[in-house]
Order: C-alpha cells, then structure tokens, then sequence
C-alpha cells in the first residue's frame, strides 16, 4: 500500500481530515490534519494537541506494520494559513479572505482597470460562482495600527473580481490574518461579520 494511501485511511479512520502530507529528505514524514467540515451554518471545530496525539499514535503502529521508513513523524493542524488543497476546500471556505496564486497571468482580455495583465497573487474573499469561483479584493492598503483616520468621507476603492476554475490554480490558503479579539460569527451567507 502507498503511503498516501496509509495515513489517509489510517487519518479518516480516527475521524479527521487528511490535509496535507510531506516527506522531506532527512526523513521527517509531516502530515496536515484538520477537523471534517460539518457544512455551512455548523461550528468550526479546531484541532487540538490531543487530536495530533491520538493521530500520531495511531500512524506509528499503522506506519511500522506496513514497514514504512521514516527517521521523524510530524503531525500537526493546518494553521492560520491553512492550504486548499482540494476543491472541496474552497467550499468549505466561502466568505472567507483567502491568498490566491494562478498558474498563468490573467491576461491582457481579463484585466480591467488597475489590474495588471501579468499579475497572478491575489488577496480577496472568497466567492462561488455560476461558473466556478471568484476573488473579490480592492486595492485601497487597510489604515496602518495606531494611524488616525480621517473622518471625511471619502469614496472608498472599487472592488474588483476575478472570476477562475480550479484548474487554473496553483496554490490557495487561507489569509494569516489575526484578530485578538476573537473570530466573529458567520451570518447566514457564510460571510464573516
């Protein structure tokens, strides 16, 4: 059996999420576990140190029985800039600010406006589509901590979209942006407040 093979079955197996796996050259196997996605509307559920316990645990006797070389075993939740990795992943996280790379320049017939032709790397919500997904950012920087903002009304930058398939893709996570005070409630549209 493939190794790929072994941790996702042994990872689904305890319940969890396979996100990622990583074999490195000095030996250190790293997987990426995540709880599984209840739909929209339910509670995100986060993994905690007992979760990666109980996974490693269970991979060291699932590992050895199949006689899986490895010098060091890593297995840890995805973090604050979880990868998508899958289709399903953008899903799961509509609504939310997401860091988005393309395979190719979106072209000279997708840009409009200050969009240009050669970019790739977007920063935006994450939307869904008739026709696939899309990005939706404004290029207007947040007012820098501890800077007074004006209180006269200014008009705000245009939000800009760019509609794109998952094959057109390279990587996509989910933006590292912290919040000291807590995450907010989703509304019903899967929107954070």
């Amino acid at each position: 059996m493939a190794l790929q093979d072994i941790v996702a079955t042994t990872v689904a197996g305890l319940g969890y999420d396979l996100v990622d796996i990583e074999r490195t050259p000095g030996g250190t196997l790293r997987v990426t576990i995540d709880m599984p996605w209840g739909g929209h509307g339910s509670e995100e559920k986060t993994v905690n140190v007992e979760d990666c316990e109980r996974v490693t645990r269970q991979l060291q006797f699932a590992l050895e029985v199949d006689g899986v070389d490895y010098k060091r075993l890593e297995v840890s939740s995805p973090g604050i800039d979880r990868p998508l990795k899958r289709e399903a992943d953008l899903d799961r996280f509509v609504g939310e600010i997401v860091d988005l790379t393309l395979k190719a320049p979106i072209g000279a017939a997708a840009a409009t406006g200050p969009v240009a032709a050669n970019r790739k790397k977007f920063r935006g919500t994450l939307g869904r589509t008739e026709a696939g997904w899309q990005i939706v950012w404004s290029d207007e920087p947040p007012p820098a901590p501890g800077v007074r903002v004006s209180k006269k009304k200014k008009a705000p930058a245009a939000l800009q979209a760019l509609g794109f398939t998952w094959d057109e893709v390279k990587d996509a996570r989910l933006a590292p942006i912290v919040d000291f005070k807590g995450r907010r409630p989703r509304t019903a549209a899967g929107e954070s407040q």
